[in-house]
């Protein structure tokens, strides 16, 4: 028998139910997810910044003393995941894991499910629990307090093609379909305590610049689908945010990964569970080493500020600067993007439609260019050596 863990652990060809005795009158877990491990946001690695979070998330969970760590996909943020990101992943399970508490992980649409439940029959004897690839069975964890026991329902990534490879005589058109099918094999019982990880997109909930984009309504599910469960710990969505309940919840990236997060807060999500219904949700913010920011302005202007963070630099300046990079690259060494935003940026998206180029010669299109770039009209001169070269480029004679 394992240490502190009661008869009810058993290991066939999965597990599928660990009791953990406690004194406590409560049941007390971090939701986390979308660590991204491995992440290049603009050409800049993550890699330093996401070990400074996680080292802030384990002082938490050191102060929080939670039951179980839960982890609801999107480990990696590639299938194929780096040597570094690797170890930074092994370093922060193997923390996690720490004092005996449990550690609960689903794969996410960024991850390689059979890569990322390599070894998960032996970090079971170590309390981590990973979901394998879905194969019509869902894999649960059973944690007891003093109201009895909880269950969590370890749900990864799924496709309406892998739910129908199993149940080839449902009806399965969709995302939502998918989930509800999956979802039916773990029985209805109201008087049950059950949390649920799962990585999908819920309808009604709100996206960023940094998540794969959602097509139509096709891969939506449906808040009802998780009647039952007194908490639903989602992945997928880069935001903090309910959906719906307060009980359906997106806990969020723990890093800024695009700058349509600017003004995103970040946070780790810590939930108690007492009686069944009877649920307390709180945030603990996060700080970053180094956020992300946008600042605008005309480069003198901008050239008087800095900022040790990531940054998005917009220019105003009606004329391009020279070497503006560089230069601007002495008070902000985190340049992560640097644009501009004037009357001939403005201008530049109109002249590309293709309805405003059929019908107009290379002279007229020039022509048109010139104006916008320029804010004035070519005068005779240049019309003329503009006519001669074209002519010369398409192999003319001069007149």
């Amino acid at each position: 028998m394992i240490d502190g863990v009661g008869d009810s652990f058993y290991n066939k060809e999965k597990y599928s139910a660990v009791s953990w005795e406690r004194e406590r009158d409560s049941m007390k877990w971090v939701h986390l997810s979308d660590l991204h491990i491995g992440k290049i946001v603009n050409g800049y690695s993550m890699l330093e910044e996401q070990r400074d979070i996680f080292e802030k998330i384990l002082e938490i969970i050191e102060q929080e003393a939670p039951d179980a760590v839960l982890l609801s996909g999107d480990i990696y943020d590639k299938a194929a995941p780096s040597a570094e990101a690797m170890a930074l992943f092994d370093w922060l399970l193997t923390a996690l894991a720490a004092e005996g508490r449990a550690v609960l992980l689903i794969s996410g649409n960024h991850d390689s499910a059979e890569r990322l439940s390599v070894g998960a029959r032996l970090m079971q004897k170590s309390r981590v629990y990973v979901a394998p690839v879905y194969r019509g069975e869902l894999e649960t964890v059973t944690l007891r307090d003093t109201w009895g026991e909880v269950d969590f329902v370890l749900l990864p990534f799924v496709k309406p093609a892998m739910v129908r490879a199993v149940f080839p005589g449902e009806e399965i058109a969709d995302t939502d379909q998918a989930v509800r099918t999956a979802l039916q094999g773990i029985g209805a019982d109201p008087s049950r305590r059950r949390v649920l990880l799962c990585h999908q997109f819920v309808q009604g909930a709100a996206s960023c610049d940094s998540e794969e984009k959602h097509i139509g309504g096709l891969d939506a599910v449906g808040g009802s689908a998780f009647d039952g469960f007194d908490y639903v710990a989602l992945g997928h969505l880069h935001n903090p945010q309910k959906v719906g309940q307060e009980r359906i919840r997106y806990c969020g990236t723990p890093l800024k990964y695009s700058f349509s997060e600017v003004h995103s807060k970040k946070s780790v999500t810590v939930v108690t569970l007492q009686e069944k219904g009877n649920l307390q949700i709180r945030t603990v913010p996060l700080q970053p080493r180094h956020d992300l920011q946008r600042f605008r302005g005309r480069f003198e202007e901008l050239l008087k500020m800095g900022s040790e963070d990531y940054v998005q630099l917009t220019l105003t300046d009606e004329t391009e600067i020279p070497h503006a990079y560089h230069r601007l690259r002495e008070k902000y060494p985190r340049i992560m993007v640097l644009d501009y935003d004037n009357t001939r940026t403005r201008t530049r998206a109109d002249f590309s439609g293709a309805e405003k180029m059929r019908g107009k010669s290379e002279i007229q299109l020039f022509s048109e260019l010139f104006r916008q770039q320029n804010g004035r009209e070519m005068d005779e001169r240049q019309t003329q050596y503009m006519e001669k070269l074209l002519r010369e480029l398409k192999g003319g004679e001069e007149e």
